[in-house]
């Protein structure tokens, strides 16, 4: 006797649900990454009248690299979760086409 197995297409859907909303959560972070995290060169004393604050360059260069570094993780975070979520709502639509078809099948109107 062959095995049975049942897909259960609602917790698909939950999980698609989820990865959209995970993914509108990380289109904020992205924006936010990208412009509010923006420092000006100044913005440490380098090239303010008559302040000259040494390792501001040196500081600068560092959070430039952080926030390039983060938005980098960012945008993968972005699009994994968009590929699984494009992969889970391919499934779903598999599963529920193949139902579907058995249904169908099975009550002879095939």
């Amino acid at each position: 006797m062959a095995d049975q197995y049942h897909v259960d297409l609602s917790a698909l859907e939950d999980t698609i649900r989820k990865l959209n909303g995970i993914l509108k959560d990380l289109g904020g972070t992205q924006s936010d990454a990208r412009y509010k995290t923006t420092l000006s060169p100044n913005a440490l004393g380098a090239g303010s009248t008559g302040v000259n604050f040494v390792e501001a360059q040196e500081l600068h260069d560092a959070h430039t690299k952080m926030k390039d570094a983060i938005e980098s993780i960012v945008d993968h975070l972005h699009d994994v979760t968009n590929e699984f979520g494009t992969k889970t709502k391919k499934v779903h639509g598999n599963y529920q086409n193949q139902e579907a078809e058995t249904a169908a099948n099975m009550s002879g109107s095939n």
